[in-house]
């Protein structure tokens, strides 16, 4: 009798087509960051008041664009499933209708965020130094919201489509264009914070260009509209409002954090000294993020395609694969980031005291690492998914459970270490629960075109 070989629980080509994704996908992330660290390396060296400024100003901006990620995600999902179900016109379509809701919302929110700078920045109660620099940054930096969302949209158009090699070679060009900006009018015009904002609106608008073209080409091939489309237009934004809820809670913890460090320092050097290796320390860990997160990019336009198919035992297995890949990148992305811990500080500022606190902060948020990388891949999964209001609910469960540990730690004037230690553990560590019991469950299985 010959006994049956057991069948393997993953096939390779699940893994191929995870990596055929995520790899292009982790290599456009990484390049952003990579070149946001040269932005914080080339202002970190007119001083640390300017580097803690642009940390006031970095969690403002990142606040008030990561809010319309889902122009992004959800874009990704919806136009996944379209493909899956064999509408590419249709899929198209949807992206054009990103696009147009991208226009819009980027004009308004440039227009108010001119207007309330000085308010926004105010309300973290840094020194007028910090201020200044932070003010100075914003200001400059809120002209290329547009550019920043119809890149967000026309990048999920492309995921969606299971392209992720486009946004990878213009990321690369266009961080590329913007260390070289911020080089030239940083220092050899003199323009100071000023300049490294400068700098990156223009190469914004440049990658904007560039992403803007490569969809309307595949709307003319596939026959899709370009006009507005308003009812379309009002779909997608009612479809993203979960994901700003969800979104919004996550900026919530970062802005919080942020905020935390203001109040918890003791003394106004105590104050530039924390909020600088925040900064930093925050920069590397949006670093590491981005990396695990192309995995999550991958979960989602999968997820989209395999639903958007019927393909509900297709989904559970590719969802088990790409945990198991998350958890891996977790620990490597520790590993690296413990190792690095004592010296990458120097890359950065000459403050001796800066680079001294940094080295534990960083040790708090590589252990992390494991948990973050499970994080992300399951948020991704539920985003393909379009379970947009389970994620919305979770995201405020969460920031309830943050929030007042944090809030505490400031009435104490806990150490920087602490405040590390609560982010990456009760934020982290409740993201993860809530996050788990949904994949779990059958509730996020929905097939067809139409989450």
């Amino acid at each position: 009798m010959t006994t049956p070989r057991p069948e393997p629980a993953v096939p390779a080509s699940r893994d191929r087509e995870i990596l055929r994704l995520a790899v292009p996908a982790f290599l456009a992330l990484v390049a952003e960051p990579l070149f946001l660290l040269s932005d914080a390396a080339i202002v970190g060296h007119l001083g640390s008041a300017e580097l803690a400024g642009l940390g006031i100003a970095a969690a403002v901006l990142q606040t008030v664009i990561g809010l319309c990620v889902f122009l992004a995600y959800g874009t990704t999902g919806s136009v996944a499933r379209h493909l899956g179900a064999g509408d590419l016109r249709g899929a198209v379509a949807q992206g054009v209708d990103g696009l147009w809701l991208a226009l819009g919302i980027g004009s308004v929110v440039t227009v108010l965020g001119v207007a309330s700078t000085d308010r926004l920045v105010d309300a973290f109660g840094a020194g007028a130094a910090v201020s200044d620099s932070a003010t100075t940054y914003l200001r400059v930096a809120f002209l290329g919201t547009v550019p920043l969302l119809l890149m967000l949209a026309a990048t999920g158009v492309l995921r969606g489509l299971q392209d992720t090699r486009t946004p990878l070679v213009v990321a690369v060009a266009g961080n590329a264009l913007n260390v070289v900006l911020n080089l030239l009018l940083v220092y050899p015009l003199g323009l100071g914070i000023a300049g490294s904002a400068l700098g990156s609106v223009v190469a914004q608008v440049a990658s904007a260009g560039v992403f803007v073209l490569v969809v309307v080409r595949a709307a003319r091939r596939t026959g899709a509209p370009l006009r507005p489309d308003l009812p379309g237009i009002r779909a997608a934004g009612r479809a993203g409002v979960p994901l700003v809820v969800r979104t919004l809670t996550l900026r919530a913890a970062i802005v919080i954090t942020t905020y935390v460090v203001t109040l918890a320092a003791v003394s106004a050097r105590d104050q530039e000294v924390d909020l600088a290796t925040h900064q930093l320390a925050m920069t590397l860990w949006t670093f590491l993020a981005f990396t695990l997160d192309s995995i999550a990019i991958a979960a989602q336009a999968l997820t989209g395609r395999l639903l958007g198919a019927g393909d509900v035992a297709g989904a559970r297995e590719m969802t088990r694969r790409m945990v198991w890949w998350g958890a891996v990148s977790g620990v490597v992305t520790g590993l690296l980031l413990a190792g690095v811990s004592p010296w990458v500080g120097h890359l950065f500022t000459g403050d001796d005291a800066v680079t001294d606190l940094l080295v534990p902060v960083l040790v708090v948020a590589a252990i992390g690492q494991p948990v973050a990388g499970v994080v992300f891949v399951l948020d991704g999964v539920l985003i393909g998914a379009g379970d947009g209001r389970y994620l919305a609910r979770a995201g405020l469960v969460t920031l309830a459970v943050y929030a007042p540990v944090a809030l505490l730690l400031a009435a104490t004037s806990a150490g920087l270490v602490a405040i590390w230690v609560a982010f990456c553990s009760v934020f982290m560590g409740a993201r993860l629960v809530v996050l788990v019991r949904r994949a779990r469950s059958d509730a996020w299985l929905v097939t067809g075109a139409g989450a």
